[in-house]
């Protein structure tokens, strides 16, 4: 700008030059100016060209700087493409093992997965073989077929037996594969409550159904489940799908078409699987209702059918009360107390049997038409109950009573303990017939009632009496005093017998009025009998019919202490003559004549010879 004025002021002072005069001293001036101005311009032109020079410096290092960052820059994109790569190769493989691990739960731990797997198995499986029939087709087609192609035949056909078979084992899942799992399951009738041990069965019903209906919404849990993890796995081929190229895409883009149409599939069978399960729980609920309706009424009909009996329990404790302490016969008291418990397990059985019977017409009708083979299944006890109602009102037999029976040749002997509706209870005593016969006693012996009918049973102790006649037997000599020997016994037993002796006096008497009782005498009896070696004295008394053993003990001593006292009395015993010097003389006997009686006492005791007792009248 400096410049263009010095210009500009030196064309003016020119023109001002052609129009006016100018001294000397302005253009010296003008001319120093000028000079000045040159030098100016030198110096400033100078600078201009260090300052280009400069500048062009300047851009040269910006230029190789520009180059430097060039190179950083793409090695930083560089870098960043290649850790982009690395990412998105992680990012795959994760969502790879991501895809993997659902499928795996898919399979191994889902039922809807795994039935729709076989579902899919056999829609590959069923395609595959039709292409196989194709190709098998067109070789039958061909007239002549080459070794290769026959060999390739034969390769196809055992393939499609293989398919074929495979699709056989597969052909429930052939239509619906979901039918079986979201069809809800059936609910068998509900049991009927009509006494308290069926409560404990609906209780179990109840529990079978919540059972049932938890396994039910266990599917429905899975069938959501495997939706949840199919989408899942759906967006997870969709990314990878947007993540990858070529082969692999065109794979991604596949699986995906098929998860979605799993979706789809599993979709449509939620929906059933509602509708399904709505209904389900109504009928459950309905049967819960009725269930917990008819336990609620057994329980109030046990409630009061509980309170009828403790009431009519309470009744006949009291009734057994009184009759235990106005009633002083113990033997009375046992058959009442028999009947008053034999009336109330009647009247519960009774009560328990038209509370919880339906219908009572039925079980009438049944029984008329198996009364027949009840009858013969069931004789015995039908006839024990026949004889225990015979025992109860003839009053043949009372508890306390000593009996004997015969059974199998076996005889016992025992003392009455119980009386039951089926069979008597006998505790067996030490007897007579125990000491001779059975050498066993003190068992618990039970007789079925029916043998009042069948076999003979002796009573001891019918009607009070409590006594019987006992007998001992002992044998004197010939020449023995018999009447002392008689007298002697009787002398004892009436003795000893004497408080027996009254005592079945006043029985008897008593008997009188409900027996035709001929013989009454009380007295001891005593009788002589011939026998082989004497004399048998047998005398018969009155004792206690519970301690026989005990008086004939006591009888038996006495009488052989009265008889060693006697001298003129000697026991007899089986005897036997030796010969010693001369042979025992014979009888003889026709031809076919059986020896005799006489023929037997010559062989022992020869009609001339003669012998005297000893002491105890043994000879």
């Amino acid at each position: 700008m400096r410049v263009l004025f010095l210009l500009l002021l030196l064309l003016s002072t020119q023109q001002l030059s052609a129009d006016s005069n100018i001294t000397e001293q302005v253009k010296n001036s003008i001319m120093e100016l000028m000079s000045s101005d040159d030098k100016k311009d030198t110096t400033a032109e100078s600078m201009i060209n260090s300052n280009k020079l400069k500048t062009e410096e300047s851009n040269v290092s910006n230029d190789e700087n520009k180059l430097a960052v060039e190179e950083k820059n793409k090695k930083e994109a560089e870098n960043k493409h290649r850790e982009e790569i690395k990412a998105l190769l992680d990012r795959i493989n994760l969502l790879e093992k991501e895809k993997k691990e659902i499928d795996e739960e898919l399979i191994k731990n889902n039922l809807w997965a795994s039935v729709y797997f076989n579902h899919e198995t056999y829609q590959r499986l069923d395609v595959q073989l039709q292409e196989l029939n194709d190709e098998l087709k067109l070789y039958k087609s061909k007239s002549f077929l080459t070794k290769e192609e026959q060999e390739e035949f034969d390769k196809k056909t055992k393939k499609y037996k293989v398919i074929e078979g495979k699709l056989n084992q597969l052909k429930e899942y052939k239509e619906d594969p979901f039918i079986v799992l979201y069809t809800a399951p059936e609910i068998a009738k509900e049991p009927t409550v009509t006494n308290p041990l069926d409560i404990i069965t609906a209780m179990s019903f109840k529990k079978q159904l919540a059972t049932m209906q938890q396994e039910y919404l266990s599917r429905y849990q899975v069938l959501e489940d495997a939706i949840y993890k199919l989408k899942k796995k759906s967006k997870i081929l969709q990314e990878l799908v947007v993540k990858t190229r070529g082969t692999q895409y065109a794979k991604y883009v596949d699986e995906l078409r098929a998860t979605e149409n799993k979706i789809t599939d599993f979709g449509e069978t939620l929906e059933i699987f509602k509708t399904a399960s709505k209904a389900f729980n109504q009928e459950v609920s309905q049967v819960n209702t009725n269930i917990d309706d008819n336990i609620d009424a057994e329980i109030e009909k046990s409630i009061v059918t509980g309170a009828t009996i403790l009431f009519l329990l309470l009744f006949f404790f009291f009734i057994k009360y009184l009759v235990k302490k106005y009633m002083s016969d113990n033997e009375l008291f046992y058959g009442t107390n028999k009947v008053i418990n034999f009336l109330f397990i009647a009247l519960v059985f009774t009560i328990l049997l038209f509370t919880y019977l339906e219908n009572v017409g039925h079980l009438i009708t049944v029984l008329s038409f198996a009364s027949a083979g009840i009858a013969i299944a069931l004789k015995d006890w039908f006839m024990s109950l026949m004889g225990w109602f015979v025992i109860l009102v003839s009053g043949s037999i009372h508890v306390g009573d000593r009996v004997k029976f015969v059974k199998d040749g076996v005889e016992y002997v025992g003392d009455i303990v119980d009386i039951s509706v089926l069979r008597m209870t006998i505790h067996e005593d030490i007897t007579l017939t125990t000491l001779t016969t059975n050498r066993r006693s003190g068992r618990i012996i039970f007789v079925p009632n029916h043998y009042i009918f069948t076999d003979m049973i002796a009573n001891y102790s019918h009607s009070g009496l409590k006594t019987v006649w006992d007998g001992i037997d002992f044998l004197i000599t010939f020449d023995s005093n018999i009447p002392k020997a008689q007298l002697i016994a009787k002398d004892v037993t009436r003795k000893y017998s004497k408080g027996y002796t009254d005592m079945t006096r006043k029985q008897l008497n008593r008997l009188r009025s409900k027996y035709s009782m001929r013989n009454t005498a009380v007295e001891p009896r005593i009788f002589a009998f011939f026998d082989s070696y004497g004399v048998r004295i047998s005398a018969w008394y009155l004792t206690n019919a519970y301690a026989t053993l005990t008086l004939r003990s006591t009888i038996s001593m006495e009488i052989l202490a009265k008889l060693h006292e006697a001298d003129d009395i000697f026991l007899a015993f089986p005897s036997q003559s030796i010969y010693m010097d001369k042979s025992a003389p014979k009888l003889k006997l026709e031809e076919g004549e059986e020896p005799t009686e006489e023929h037997r006492a010559e062989l022992i005791t020869p009609k001339n010879t003669s012998s005297k007792p000893n002491g105890w009248g043994a000879y």
